[in-house]
């Protein structure tokens, strides 16, 4: 693997003039972007094109994208699949050039001039907003930014997460992002210390307050996005108290025929029924607490007393259409609304959005 940093636009641009030279043979590429699909698709285009040359550009100083900034850091078994990116690095054939911004550094014009073929190959770093009032309140955090917080993220270093002054975090979703942020809120620093967690959001997490986590849905368990395994493993931490109200358990005919369709909906729906029973018969005091919320829509974020701080969040019950479109049943608004506190003192930053 070879790292290059630039020192300014002229400077990169003899930097690729040296690397290719578009009117000569063997097939020159570059490819935007080192996560696994720029990584994957070098592969496949090196061993279809035995002599082609690959130059791949990253903004930052570090290649494997999200698989060093997406993945939880206590999934090390997910990023084992750097060992095969590094082997397609180590090709003589390959090179890896950091620090390097399009648009910035270097134009798509610049690249069509050196490159016989450009592929963009970085995923989406901007947030999908929710469009409702209160987003930009003080402490409403993307999962994003949550995600790049604790697995060291350039761009996460700067966020201020305060875990101190309130023992309740809200986020929105019920996709396996939402139950990794909820995992790393929940989990014990002792097993987190193992893991390639950031330094500071370790210390963070150490000193955080946070002893219940709502996830909110907005259809029912049936219909939630996690997988099995990413459930079974949340609910499997030590010392957590699990919650899930036992009449949002019940199925309709169209329920039954989602978990006829898909499997892996009938797997979600049955570890949600176990952990329903276990909260009754097993609950202890003084644990973490993790609440599954279903049939609510955020409707607004609510500040607290001092109108700049998030302090809780509008929730709007719904109810599925019973219908299935495109194997799934759609949920509707029912006009009656709730609140969700986010702790015990307003002025926390407790909400997050999946």
């Amino acid at each position: 693997m070879m790292m290059r940093c630039k020192s300014s636009g002229n400077h990169l641009w003899v930097q690729l003039r040296f690397f290719c030279n578009k009117s000569s043979y063997p097939l020159h590429i570059c490819i935007v972007g080192s996560g696994p699909a720029g990584f994957y698709t070098a592969d496949k285009l090196m061993k279809r094109f035995g002599q082609a040359k690959v130059n791949m550009l990253e903004r930052l100083p570090t290649p494997f994208g999200l698989v060093r900034s997406g993945v939880a850091p206590d999934h090390p078994e997910t990023k084992v699949v750097v060992n095969q990116f590094s082997r397609v690095a180590a090709s003589d054939r390959f090179s890896l050039i950091g620090n390097v911004s399009l648009g910035k550094d270097v134009s798509v014009e610049d690249l069509r001039k050196l490159y016989h073929v450009v592929v963009f190959a970085y995923g989406a770093e901007s947030d999908r907003e929710l469009g409702i009032k209160g987003e930009d309140l003080k402490g409403v955090h993307s999962a994003r930014e949550f995600v790049w917080w604790y697995n060291g993220h350039p761009d996460g270093l700067k966020l201020t997460l305060d875990l101190e002054r309130t023992d309740t975090a809200v986020i929105l979703g019920q996709g396996n992002v939402a139950l990794d942020a909820a995992r790393i809120l929940l989990r014990p620093t002792e097993d987190l210390m193992q893991t390639d967690i950031a330094e500071h959001a370790l210390a963070a997490l150490r000193r955080s307050q946070v002893r219940k986590v709502f996830l909110v849905g907005r259809r029912g368990p049936v219909q939630a996005a996690c997988t099995a395994k990413e459930l079974r493993e949340i609910l499997g931490i030590k010392g957590l108290n699990v919650f899930v109200q036992e009449a949002d358990l019940v199925t309709s005919p169209a329920d039954m025929e989602e978990m006829k369709l898909n499997r892996s909906h009938k797997r979600v729906y049955e570890l949600f029924t176990k952990a329903a029973m276990k909260s009754l018969s097993e609950s202890v005091g003084n644990e973490k607490e993790l609440h599954f919320v279903f049939f609510r829509a955020p409707s607004a974020i609510l500040p607290c007393d001092d109108k700049v701080h998030v302090g809780g969040v509008s929730l709007e019950k719904t109810t599925l259409q019973g219908q299935i479109i495109n194997g799934q049943q759609l949920a509707v608004g029912t006009g009656v609304f709730e609140e969700l506190a986010c702790g015990s003192d307003s002025k926390f930053p407790g909400t997050c959005t999946e």
